[in-house]
């Protein structure tokens, strides 16, 4: 050595392509990385659609179906790591185009079977091999952008969760409906495998720092002498509940309690998915401009908090107009976070640890927002909305506790 510093994980990983090819390169693999992670989820949130169709076609009680329903992401949890670590030995492109392909075979197979254990079989080798593109694809997006845009771009790839959600909610039901289950499951078969080959064709790897000589020391683990990633991934983590709450029982409050027509109350909750895709996109804008991610996600935090409270104390004593406008905000602002903490765990474990660290913010997320559901459907039940959604509040201040300083 020279005296030269090492550079650290955030630098390596801001040797980002420059140039002609770079500017071509780089909007094209943002809007892959976000299709195919949309085409992904489609198949994932679009399941819980079929559910009346599971029933009648498989013969199958609520709780089967339901089983079925979930086990797309028991595949995603058991392996989102596993090809994070591909990711990082790899390469993008090849992780990327195998697990579309492989989750086209697991899809095509579903084609073919039934019964709760060989659907469920197939349902979770899909999600398992699906787990793929949330490994890859943001980390793809991040090595074609410059931290000046970084933000802006992870937002972008963050829409892909309600662009899938979208796509799930006006295709599979008349898919169902025309077709039965096996004209929707070919839909989400085909989107994948049209995904599989451009992304085998048309995904270019960014460059990536030379590897290290053999007998070199090999760079340690981000998370070795450190909390800082572990505190960003449990913020995270914090911080689905309130989103996936207002989410998934935001239909119901408006049915139940305000007693909206279900068409009206989903057309609403339509909007408030529309604002959280503007949200994410706003959220990585501003943390580009300030250089900041963990600061504009610990001001978001504080935001949702209270208007969870305000929400809480609303739905408790004084269900009006006044709760049903501040559900479709949350419903924007309590997604706005995730690009924020995905990008800031990618810049900051690095280039040869980001799809590793990428699977286990996945993992925590994904985690939580299977456990939300069921245990905030179970609080409602027994002590009701207000309760939940003050809970809700909790989550999210205590995540800005969580939430790293040492990095502003």
């Amino acid at each position: 050595m020279t005296g030269q510093q090492a550079p650290s994980a955030h630098q390596e990983i801001s040797e980002h392509p420059t140039g002609d090819r770079g500017a071509r390169l780089r909007w094209l693999m943002l809007g892959l990385g976000t299709a195919a992670q949309a085409g992904s989820f489609a198949f994932v949130y679009g399941l819980p659609y079929l559910i009346p169709t599971l029933r009648h076609a498989e013969g199958l009680s609520l709780t089967g179906a339901g089983v079925l329903v979930a086990c797309p992401t028991a595949g995603m949890l058991l392996a989102l790591y596993a090809w994070g670590a591909a990711t990082d030995r790899y390469g993008e492109r090849v992780v990327l185009a195998s697990g579309l392909g492989l989750s086209t075979a697991a899809l095509a197979g579903s084609l073919l079977v039934h019964g709760l254990v060989l659907l469920g079989l197939m349902f979770a080798l899909a999600g398992a091999a699906g787990a793929s593109v949330s490994a890859a694809s943001g980390r793809v997006v991040l090595g074609w952008f410059a931290p000046e845009q970084r933000g802006l771009a992870m937002g972008i790839r963050q829409t892909s969760t309600p662009l899938g959600m979208l796509v799930a909610a006006v295709s599979m039901p008349p898919l169902a409906a025309a077709y039965g289950l096996r004209g929707a499951l070919l839909f989400v078969t085909a989107l994948s495998a049209v995904m599989a080959v451009l992304t085998a064709a048309l995904v270019v790897d960014p460059p990536r720092p030379p590897k290290p000589a053999p007998g070199a020391e090999r760079p340690s683990s981000p998370y070795a002498g450190s909390w800082t990633l572990w505190r960003i991934h449990c913020a995270s983590a914090l911080l689905v509940w309130p989103q996936f709450t207002v989410g998934a029982f935001g239909l119901v409050f408006l049915t139940q309690v305000r007693h909206w027509s279900a068409v009206e109350a989903g057309q609403l909750i339509a909007v408030g998915q529309a604002l959280a895709a503007a949200c994410r996109i706003g959220a990585g804008r501003w943390s580009d401009a300030v250089g900041s991610r963990l600061r504009p996600m610990r001001t978001l935090a504080a935001v949702v908090g209270t208007l969870s409270l305000l929400l809480a104390a609303c739905a408790q004593w004084w269900p009006s107009w006044t709760s049903v406008l501040l559900l479709v905000v949350l419903c924007g602002l309590s997604a706005s976070t995730n690009g924020l903490s995905f990008t800031s765990v990618a810049e900051l474990a690095g280039p040869r640890w980001a799809g590793r660290a990428l699977g286990v913010q996945n993992i925590g997320q994904n985690l939580t927002a299977s456990l939300t559901p069921p245990l905030a459907g179970a609080i409602i039940t027994s002590a009701g909305f207000g309760t939940a959604f003050a809970l809700a509040a909790a989550c999210a201040l205590a995540a800005i506790a969580v939430v790293p300083t040492t990095r502003a």
